[in-house]
């Protein structure tokens, strides 16, 4: 018997030192790979090989496929060990490579991308000549055989170096010209808000909610668009209910669907099937960061108590299973555990029996829908077939003793699933998502009364701004004590997002002066000067093939939808002009691609509808008890352009126009929409008069 221990690797490589989950489940691969560098640069141009650079994310159910048949294989990684030089990277730690290589492979391939993704580039520029996505080892259902691939594209590579000058070229110039096609001049009319709303009620499905066909994502920043829609027209008078419907029908059908976990709380990614029955289980912090406020903007609104309920039990999970002992927030948990999809998630009918009692299967068995073919592989993935009015009448019960009965079976189940083999969980903290969360758990922490949710978020702040604040940048990833990586734009607004929505939570001085630490650092090292607009990466980042420039919203909003938002926030609060033009000009500055395609963005028509429509800020100073009902009133309705800020009276200096708003009586109300400001408002009854909206009824 070897000396080798039994559990110990037989194979080791150059990820063995990385921070990323992802890239250490490939660490003992015996694929000879490299992180992204200059070291995996120099091996291929000294060896002139191509480079294989494969991307994808710890939570990705196909990424663990390929791993498993043809990474994990060492015939296979023979091969590619010798005809290439080999770069895996973590798509979350380096969204910068990845939005480059995923618009290559739309270039390539006229498709939309995906994970794993696998393109082949040249050592010198960084060109991509090949791009897939998964392959199997051998050949299947219409796919080639991965080794059969690697065999082309090695023979190419080594056969027509003249062909590949000339493709770097026009590569490089469809990146330009999509770059050049995004630009605009000039401001873009109010009227784009209506355009994209009949856009969007055009994608809209009437049967099931959501917009588009399966897969189906929940897209929670057309959500806001639509639930922002009605909103306006209420605020004119002419209340127009077609996109809150539209919202409603939508979550109402997430909710009951296997898309939301019906027993811990938390949604999946998306679902595979129209319906939203059966997801792609892997659950990501993103995600919930925005639907968590939109369920409670969307309970703001029109009342509904299972949208308060739903957004209450998304905030438990993120404090349960999401959040780290140091406070920041972990990323995603896997779709699969012990080799499956779904497993850790689905249930057996003998196995559900065993857990309850005659009368809580009696109450589940209606609720969920437990009858006829299962409806996930042989066994049930849990879905609301039934609201709990109906189980009371199909089950003869007073309405309290069903919702007794549920709340016991889920309490029982949710026990028991906690005994099963967990999935994987991404346990890296990523500077971005973490702002995204933040500002979703102070969200719903103000407005469905949940102290220890902005507790929780206040707790993430502090661990981004220990950990990931250095010399004044921020670092983009951090986990086991490491922090790396040059932060991103998105890094850096959406944590100005989450602190203005936390400043109206509870007032820190250091947050405000923080925001503007972080404002200054976007204008100074991610300002376009000369088209406008923001880049995705920052002028003293690493040079590579193309720089990119965030339009139209994806998985996330865009970096520059957010920055044209939060800066118009923070200039209004502040008086900065500097601010406010940054922002017009964003604005401005891509307007061809939002006129093109408005409803691909969500977040640049939030802030188009800022920017035409004003933010309302208003600052409440004077005493406590004064301030903190002036701060209901303020909030009692969904306003959305609204940012309501109490300052205590032991407050240090404030910067800009804020040294003005001082606490002369017991209430001092400063009220300004846009650049138009009410003289201060001392009394409640005025204040509700000035900040109601026209058919509130308050």
């Amino acid at each position: 018997m070897s000396s080798r221990s039994m559990n110990q690797p037989k194979f080791t490589n150059r990820l063995i030192g990385e921070t990323s989950p992802y890239l250490l489940q490939h660490a003992h691969n015996p694929v000879s790979w490299y992180p992204w560098g200059l070291e995996a640069i120099a091996k291929a141009k000294q060896d002139d090989k191509p480079i294989l650079l494969s991307i994808g994310y710890s939570a990705c159910h196909w990424c663990h496929v390929m791993e498993h048949e043809s990474f994990a294989d060492e015939d296979v990684a023979a091969y590619m060990n010798d005809k290439f030089v080999c770069v895996k990277v973590d798509r979350e730690e380096r969204p910068d490579l990845d939005k480059i290589y995923q618009t290559a492979y739309q270039l390539l391939t006229q498709r939309p991308g995906g994970w794993p993704l696998n393109v082949v580039i040249s050592p010198d520029g960084h060109v991509p000549f090949f791009a897939g996505t998964y392959f199997p080892k051998q050949p299947r259902q219409g796919l080639p055989g991965f080794v059969d691939v690697l065999g082309r594209i090695s023979e190419y590579y080594q056969n027509h170096r003249d062909r590949l000058r000339e493709h770097g070229n026009a590569v490089r110039n469809a990146f330009a010209q999509i770059e050049a096609g995004a630009r605009g001049q000039g401001q873009t009319d109010v009227g784009i808000l209506e355009r994209a709303f009949e856009e969007l009620c055009q994608q809209y499905d009437p049967v099931y909610g959501g917009f588009g066909a399966a897969p189906k994502f929940p897209h929670p920043g057309n959500m806001e668009v639509c639930l922002r829609h009605w909103a306006r027209s209420r605020d004119s008078g002419q209340t127009n209910h077609r996109g809150l419907d539209m919202v409603r029908h939508t979550l109402e059908a997430m909710a009951a669907g296997g898309i939301y976990d019906q027993l811990g709380g938390g949604f999946a990614r998306y679902s595979v099937d129209d319906q939203w029955a059966i997801p792609h289980f892997e659950k990501m912090l993103y995600d919930n960061a925005q639907l968590l406020p939109l369920y409670t903007d969307a309970w703001r609104a029109c009342g509904e108590p299972w949208f308060r309920a739903v957004a209450l039990e998304t905030g438990e999970w993120v404090m349960r299973e999401m959040q780290s002992t140091d406070g920041g927030y972990f990323s995603s948990f896997d779709a699969d555990s012990e080799g499956e999809e779904g497993k850790f998630y689905v249930w057996e009918v003998d196995e559900l029996q065993q857990v309850l009692t005659t009368d809580e299967w009696a109450v589940a068995e209606v609720y969920f829908g437990l009858r006829g073919q299962p409806n996930f592989e042989g066994r049930w993935h849990l879905t609301v077939a039934a609201p709990p009015a109906t189980v009371a009448e199909r089950t003869g019960l007073e309405a309290d003793r069903v919702q007794g009965l549920l709340s016991s079976a889920r309490h029982k189940l949710l026990e028991v699933r906690g005994r099963r083999v967990w999935p994987g969980r991404d346990e890296k903290i990523l500077t971005a998502w973490n702002g995204l969360m933040i500002k979703g758990m102070v969200h719903a922490g103000r407005f469905l009364d949940r102290d220890d949710f902005i507790q929780s978020a206040q707790a993430a702040l502090d661990y981004v701004r220990s950990r990931l604040w250095h010399k004044g940048r921020l670092l983009a990833t951090g986990k086991d004590n490491k922090t790396h990586l040059n932060a991103y734009l998105d890094d850096y607004v959406f944590l100005i997002d989450a602190l203005l929505e936390l400043l109206q939570a509870r007032w820190r001085d250091d947050d405000l002066k923080f925001a503007i630490s972080l404002a200054e650092v976007v204008l100074q090292h991610f300002q376009d000067t000369e088209y406008g607009g923001y880049f995705f990466t920052s002028d003293d980042h690493e040079s590579l093939l193309h720089r990119h420039k965030p339009t139209t919203d994806d998985a996330t909003p865009s970096g520059n939808g957010i920055a044209a938002q939060v800066l118009l926030r923070l200039g209004h609060l502040l008086g900065e002009n500097r601010y406010l033009q940054a922002a017009e000009g964003t604005l401005s500055a891509l307007s061809a691609g939002l006129r093109q395609h408005p409803a691909a963005h969500a977040a640049l028509l939030l802030a188009v509808e800022d920017f035409h429509h004003s933010t309302e800020t208003v600052v409440l100073r004077g005493d406590d008890t004064e301030i903190r009902e002036a701060q209901r009133i303020c909030q009692q309705v969904y306003t959305p352009r609204r940012t309501v800020l109490a300052i205590p009276g032991d407050a240090g200096p404030l910067p800009g126009v804020l040294a003005e708003r001082t606490a002369a009586s017991p209430l001092n109300a400063y009220v300004c929409k846009g650049h138009q400001c009410l003289p201060p408002v001392t009394s409640l009854e005025a204040l509700r008069a000035h900040v109601a909206p026209a058919d509130a009824g308050l």
